[in-house]
């Protein structure tokens, strides 16, 4: 069992989960993720992040001794003092994981595809980045896309605010708009002021849906008017009072109604 606070893994973990981790997670291609759901979620994904090594306390192991039976990486016992040391949430679980960082490639979209994505651009609030991850794997998107500048996936806090989703749908880091938007897609952006409300959107070809950051919007300097496609902006009607919505609530609107967009 590991007891000692200086064992050289908690610090391999607290590098990973510290405000400066980014740097960390990079060079190592690893992230830590917490918690039984996210441990049930790798054990079930073939093509997610797959698990390292399992940190576990003795009381978490007899709580979860039919999910953690099922694991084939490195298992380490570790102490209830070690636990809090390694963890970054406030009532840890006393269940941690190393995960690598997988690096897919960019899929392949043809004339053909009836394919729906979500870009990221610039977005900063982990939270935000989670849910929207977690609302495009409930809507069956087919991937999520991230700009430069952004929040880092696999921070603890986007992590978790996925709540198991990373695991599920195929996740691109600092992709570039430049980089896709020679696709065959009809790409989509939300903006208060469209005439178009997102309910009368049609798709003859595969969709890209465009959220900016939660302050300054699209990056205007992130324009694709000189390639063959161009943004369709719509917005989302509401009759109430509200003047705007949460980025993560209007873009879980957005990804609903073009789940269900009927094809022109």
């Amino acid at each position: 069992m590991i007891e000692s606070l200086n064992s050289p893994h908690v610090g391999r973990v607290k590098a990973l989960i510290s405000s400066r981790g980014a740097k960390e997670r990079s060079q190592t291609g690893s992230f830590i993720a917490e918690g039984i759901q996210c441990i049930k979620e790798a054990l079930q994904s073939r093509t997610g992040p797959q698990l390292q090594t399992i940190y576990i306390t003795n009381s978490a192991l007899d709580k979860f001794a039919d999910v953690i039976n099922q694991a084939t990486c490195e298992i380490l016992s570790i102490s209830d003092d070690v636990a809090r040391a390694m963890s970054d949430t406030v009532t840890p679980q006393g269940i941690i994981a190393v995960c690598t960082i997988p690096r897919p490639e960019l899929p392949i979209i043809s004339s053909l595809s009836m394919k729906k994505f979500v870009y990221l651009s610039e977005i900063q609030d982990p939270g935000n980045a989670g849910t929207i991850i977690r609302s495009a794997d409930a809507f069956g998107f087919d991937a999520v896309l991230i700009s430069p500048n952004s929040v880092d996936i696999y921070s603890p806090k986007v992590v978790r605010s996925t709540v198991g989703s990373l695991w599920h749908i195929p996740v691109y880091q600092g992709i570039s708009l430049k980089e896709i938007v020679s696709w065959n897609c009809q790409f989509i952006a939300l903006d208060a002021s469209a005439d178009l409300p997102i309910s009368k959107v049609r798709a003859d070809r595969s969709i890209v849906a465009i959220f900016g950051n939660e302050a300054r919007g699209l990056n205007t300097e992130q324009d694709i008017s000189d390639s063959k496609n161009s943004i369709i902006f719509v917005k989302i009607p509401m009759p109430g009072n509200a003047e705007s919505l949460n980025l993560s609530a209007a873009a879980s609107i957005v990804m609903y109604q073009l789940a269900n967009i009927p094809t022109s």
